[in-house]
């Protein structure tokens, strides 16, 4: 990697880990600067605005973990719902990256930027729509081999997990405890097996 391209990803990384804990809106580029220790010119020669490198982060950060965290293990062999939970409780048990204190970065940044910049929104949506059809996939496969009621709606049941897991991660903020991921996660276990 040229040195160029380092000093990119070093700036997108730090920039993250301070909008995850302080919010987009109130991370200055001057605090980025300051975290990295890069110039001002070195900055803008990489990032012409403060939002352009926002959307380098979802697009360049997110979505790959997000992939990696949050979409492959749906591809997974073994019975969908069982897989749809345990993903469920090792991004909210398990996982170093995601801070309760701190909730979930993609809805923080949906909440924050959404209504304000339509290019965030496509990036955002594209992010959660990804998730989303993975989770419809897993669903329509174990309905095709008999593991799911056969009226079991794919979707209604992936929009159903996602926005109860964005929903507790904020919850969890707020509480800071993840205690709240426990009922969460009980009452998962219980609507998923409804399903079978």
């Amino acid at each position: 990697m040229k040195k160029s391209e380092t000093t990119r990803l070093m700036i997108l990384r730090k920039a993250f880990e301070l909008i995850y804990i302080h919010g987009y809106q109130t991370t200055s580029v001057d605090e980025i600067i300051a975290t990295t220790q890069v110039t001002k010119g070195a900055f803008y020669y990489h990032f012409k605005t403060k939002d352009e490198m926002g959307l380098a982060i979802i697009n360049e950060l997110m979505k790959p973990t997000m992939a990696s965290a949050f979409i492959e293990p749906l591809s997974g062999g073994g019975h969908p719902l069982d897989i749809i939970y345990d993903l469920m409780h090792a991004l909210l048990m398990d996982n170093e990256n995601l801070k309760v204190e701190y909730g979930c970065p993609a809805s923080n940044i949906t909440q924050e930027m959404a209504p304000w910049n339509t290019e965030f929104t496509k990036s955002l949506n594209s992010l959660s729509r990804q998730w989303e059809e993975a989770m419809i996939e897993a669903i329509e496969s174990g309905k095709q081999k008999g593991l799911l009621k056969a009226g079991t709606d794919a979707r209604e049941v992936a929009v159903f997990v996602i926005s109860g897991y964005w929903g507790v991660r904020n919850l969890g903020k707020l509480e800071n405890s993840k205690n709240v991921y426990l009922i969460y996660l009980k009452g998962l276990q219980s609507y998923l097996s409804s399903l079978r």
